[in-house]
């Protein structure tokens, strides 16, 4: 089974934002992604005068591609 979890980092550790089900010592593997809101920062000046609206439609058509 997969899914996402939002997770937000604190004193060096992952803590889940959202309910997790998980057996004590179960070992996981996290793939870490940077939320939307920071890529977005990371484009903005990159894709010109773009609004922050279409960098969001930008990136919306990469993930569904």
């Amino acid at each position: 089974m997969s899914r996402a979890v939002r997770v937000k980092y604190e004193g060096g550790v992952l803590k889940p934002l959202d309910p997790i089900e998980l057996k004590e010592g179960e070992e996981i593997k996290v793939r870490i992604e940077k939320s939307l809101r920071e890529m977005l920062k990371d484009l903005i000046g990159i894709l010109g005068e773009s609004s922050e609206g279409e960098l969001e439609e930008y990136l919306e058509e990469v993930w569904q591609s």
